[in-house]
């Protein structure tokens, strides 16, 4: 075709689409919902991938660098940026350096100095301990700090939400999770444990990479040192760990001046590692990094990590299938609708090349304007729900990051797959009887066998493909091509799955029975609208099951420190009170919070000193019997062949890798009350063990012949021998009578009667109370008893294990928001243009006297049918990217356990069954009362 003929194709196509206001709308949104959801995620994805200006400022503020020391009279080489790669240089292999040996005599503060150019300011770094803080309720941990937050280097660091900075003494500054949790407000007091003195709340903060932390940030000066002072006074435990003061600084250089890479390898030849905003902007080539020559390892860029390159590779291709799918009904609506003017044109002289032009320039028109919509709403929907989508993950955006070459180029893949979609819907056109065309009659024809019988090989040879593939690290090719093609075979069969499901119509009523059998008769209009929603679907589905089975894995591996829902007390002394402090602290437990239950008092087993409460003491460790030791744990090496083998083979190696978490100590003793609230064991014959003497291993390869074997380690001599090597501490074992039992939760090892464990020789102390509530307390509830513990003890940690707390990134969020929107959205518009496409029905209904309200159930019902076809076949095809994906992590992972697939079944059942009745009684509420009569058929 010439030019001019397009340009009137284009012409033609522009006035239908003005002409037919309502349908040409029904297929922007259809191109523009795909296009919204794409480029949401994206938005979304840049946006909080910071660039290297924004990861600088959250990290260091307004200045120059940061030095941290690594250690004193230690070279090191670093990368670029430290947080990838810090590796000391071996001092075996040469002689201590002038710079080494500077570095070991000098403070660090000092040296930090000396290196620096005059004019320089230095700020530490001054991160202090996790300690108690009195609220509206009790006590509750918080982490410290010390910043001037009017000093302009801790900009991007630290966030002033509202309120003012600490500008006086007994000020401080609180973040909002802290104020949110606490039931305090601005201009509220609080108390650290340790200090008499209050702080007054002058300001709410925020760390944006952290937006969940619960701190304190006072002046410097005026917080950690008081607590320091306040612990070595009492003797206590003013804290709950973290470090003190670290060894860092910023620094900011005079005149505007950056610190060079030559500067920070100078540095690292005394110890420190060192961030340079010059160096991470502009980094150095790769053969002048030191790094690389010491340690000899590959680049590699999360783009060249092939686990990554296959999610986005399969969610890339997924979404331009999905896009195809959903235009391609739109185009074949609007060409039905068209059949007579197509009719009209073919009839003046037109040829099919002319009809497939026009169709064609509908593509062209419609997916253009599709696609600038898409774009746009999806920056307006982002830009809208930046503060949930941040509040939700748990971090902010760097800043709202359009990358226009992305955005384009997703609105010019929306607009070619538009295209792309009508050429089916063109040839179609360009194909039919004229006067059939112009008399508005349609042709019947009924579904291929033998095109099911494609599909279904289709469908079944691409899971195969996909999941075998995905299983044995086939990567991108396997995994996207087996996808598309068990959905392309699902498209294949859904004219002959729709007759099968016609066949549910005699045992439905009258409005649902009328519409499935319309349904079925015009499966021309019925299968693609059914493929749509079900494209929209399986990529809902699939994102669905791909969070699910990753939340899945991530709370199968968290490690509780009790079971969920219990209530733990520990950390208090015992040892000059002998427990008094301790049973005061268990009975305020107890009364401050109702319905506690039960008390099981826990003890922790030592030999020769309190590990924690002694200076020096020995250690308590279970022996495991050579034969049921798996071999890939004895210091022989293995090589990847026979690691395999092993792991496959023997039993040994297979699971028996069990982690475990305690608030308690490694190996506790007790009664059968800590059998059953520690670790879930419910089981007679295993109390009346432990009342015998026997002790309870959670590890049956630690248990042989009934027994059970302790090594005894006497604390280290703290000597040296003749030849200067550490002389190391004496050990013997002993056995005592043991059984197996699985725990609910593996919080230990073992667990061993209190008498037996003194018979063998420990020293049984106790280590604190453990409670498990009918109802999980509150926060309130928890700062309330904690409370209750620091009026009696500045010492005490009680917490309540709440379990798994799963976190959604910002990027799986978006997938999943924009997922279930464009599945929701397509389902309806599907469904609006299978309903815009039976309205001669409607009229036929009407003129022969059907009341209005026979005519909005009919049509509801009609949509509700489309709807659920496709949300059945949807959830059948987004299974198969889902568990392939899943499997390609595993394979990446190598680990001998299996994968987590799971599926969000309630999510599932949501989709399958309330999409359906959404687009029922949406299609009945706006399915107008009157409708105008339309040309019949002759």
């Amino acid at each position: 075709m010439k030019l001019t003929a397009w340009r009137v194709a284009l012409r033609i196509a522009r006035r239908d689409a003005v002409r037919a206001k309502g349908r040409s709308a029904l297929v922007m949104a259809m191109i523009a919902l795909p296009v919204l959801g794409v480029a949401g995620a994206d938005i979304v994805y840049q946006s909080a991938r910071l660039d290297p200006g924004e990861r600088i400022t959250r990290q260091m503020g307004a200045a120059d660098a940061q030095f941290s020391l690594y250690q004193q009279g230690m070279s090191i080489v670093q990368k670029p940026d430290p947080e990838d790669g810090v590796y000391p240089v071996d001092t075996e292999k040469h002689r201590q350096t002038p710079e080494e040996k500077k570095s070991a005599e000098t403070d660090p503060a000092e040296l930090v100095r000396q290196l620096l150019p005059a004019g320089s300011a230095i700020v530490p770094v001054r991160n202090g301990p996790s300690v108690a803080a009195t609220t509206a309720h009790g006590l509750t941990r918080v982490s410290t700090a010390e910043m001037d937050l009017a000093d302009p280097v801790w900009r991007g660091v630290v966030t002033v939400v509202d309120g003012r900075a600490p500008a006086k003494p007994q000020e401080i500054a609180a973040t909002r999770q802290f104020l949110a949790d606490s039931g305090l407000h601005l201009g509220d007091t609080t108390t650290l444990n340790g200090l008499a003195q209050p702080f007054t709340i002058t300001a709410s903060v925020e760390y944006p990479d952290r937006l969940s932390s619960t701190g304190l940030i006072a002046r410097p000066g005026e917080l950690i040192a008081p607590l320091t002072g306040a612990d070595a006074k009492t003797g206590g435990q003013a804290y709950w760990g973290g470090p003190l003061d670290g060894d860092s600084w910023l620094v900011t250089l005079g005149g505007g001046a950056g610190f060079p890479w030559e500067k920070v390898k100078e540095a690292n030849r005394y110890g420190f590692k060192v961030t340079s905003r010059q160096v991470l902007l502009d980094p150095p080539p790769r053969s002048e990094v030191p790094y690389y020559q010491v340690v000899h390892e590959q680049s590699r860029s999360v783009l060249r990590d092939p686990t990554t390159l296959t999610v986005l590779g399969t969610v890339a291709g997924m979404a331009l299938l999905e896009i195809v799918l959903l235009a391609g009904p739109a185009f074949a609506v609007g060409a039905r609708r068209s059949r007579r003017q197509l009719g009209l044109l073919a009839a003046g002289g037109g040829d099919r090349a002319h009809i497939r032009a026009v169709v064609l320039g509908g593509g062209v028109v419609l997916g253009v304007a599709g696609a600038v919509v898409g774009v746009v709403l999806a920056i307006l929907a982002v830009a809208l729900g930046r503060s949930w989508l941040e509040e939700t993950a748990g971090q902010r955006f760097g800043h709202l990051d359009l990358h226009l070459l992305d955005l384009l180029g997703i609105a010019a893949i929306g607009l070619v797959t538009g295209v792309l979609a009508a050429i089916v819907p063109a040839v179609q056109a360009s194909r039919q009887d004229v006067v059939a065309a112009l008399t508005g009659r349609g042709t019947v024809r009924p579904p291929s066998r033998r095109l099911a019988v494609v599909g279904l090989a289709a469908l079944l040879g691409g899971a195969a493909l996909a999941v075998l593939g995905a299983a044995a690290g086939q990567g991108t090719a396997s995994v996207l091509g087996g996808s598309m093609l068990a959905e392309l075979g699902m498209v294949t069969c859904t004219p002959f799955l729709v007759g099968l499901f016609g066949r549910l119509g005699r045992w439905l009523p009258l409005a649902p029975r009328l519409a499935l059998r319309d349904s079925v008769r015009h499966r021309a209009r019925t299968a693609p609208a059914v493929a749509a929603v079900m494209a929209a679907v399986a990529g809902s589905v699939a994102v669905g099951i791909y969070t699910t089975s990753d939340q899945a894995q991530q709370r199968r591996d968290y490690l509780a420190s009790a079971p969920a829902g219990t209530l733990t007390l520990r950390g208090i002394p015992v040892k000059d009170d002998h427990g008094a402090a301790l049973d005061q602290a268990r009975s305020a437990v107890e009364s401050s919070i109702s319905g506690l239950g039960r008390r099981a008092d826990v003890y922790r087993t030592s030999y020769r000193g309190d590990c924690n409460e002694d200076d020096r003491c020995g250690d308590v460790s279970l022996v495991m019997p050579p034969e049921l030791s798996c071999p890939l744990e004895g210091e022989r090496h293995f090589s990847a062949a026979e690691v395999a083998r092993l792991r496959r083979d023997d039993p040994r190696c297979r699971g028996g890798h069990r982690s475990w978490s305690s608030s308690f100590s490694q190996v506790p003793a007790g009664d059968s009350e800590v059998l059953r609230v520690l670790f879930g064991v419910h089981d007679r014959a295993a109390e009346q063990s432990l009342a015998e003497g026997r002790a309870v291993v959670f590890d049956p390869r630690y248990v042989k012949d009934g027994k059970l074997t302790l090594r005894l380690t006497e604390p280290w001599p703290d000597r040296q021998d003749a030849d200067g090597e550490e002389v190391q501490p004496a050990s013997h074992e002993v056995t005592i009578p043991a059984v197996v039992r699985t725990p609910s939760v593996f919080t230990a090892q073992a667990m061993l009667p209190v008498e037996a464990a003194r018979k063998a020789g420990l020293q049984v102390s106790a280590d604190g109370s453990i409670w498990q509530p009918q109802t999980v307390p509150t926060g309130a509830d928890e700062q309330r008893a904690a409370g209750a513990v620091g009026r009696i003890t500045a010492d005490g940690d009680l917490r309540v294990e709440r379990g798994y707390q799963p976190r959604s990134s910002l990027a799986n969020l978006a997938l999943t928001v924009f997922a279930a929107l464009v599945a929701l959205g397509a389902a309806g518009i599907a469904t609006g243009l299978a309903a815009a496409d039976s309205q001669q029905d409607l009229a036929t209904l009407s003129a022969v006297g059907a009341a209005p309200r026979i005519r909005r159930t009919l049509s509801g019902f009609q949509c509700g049918v489309i709807a659920a076809m496709g949300a059945v076949l949807g959830a059948v095809c987004g299974v198969v990217p889902a568990v392939a994906l899943r499997k390609v992590e595993q394979a990446a992972v190598g680990s001998d356990r299996a994968g987590a697939i799971v599926f969000p079944w309630t999510d599932l059942a949501l989709t399958v069954v309330a999409l359906p009745v959404v687009a029922v009684v949406l299609a009945a509420l706006l399915s107008r009362s009157r409708i105008s009569l339309v040309r019949r058929a002759d």
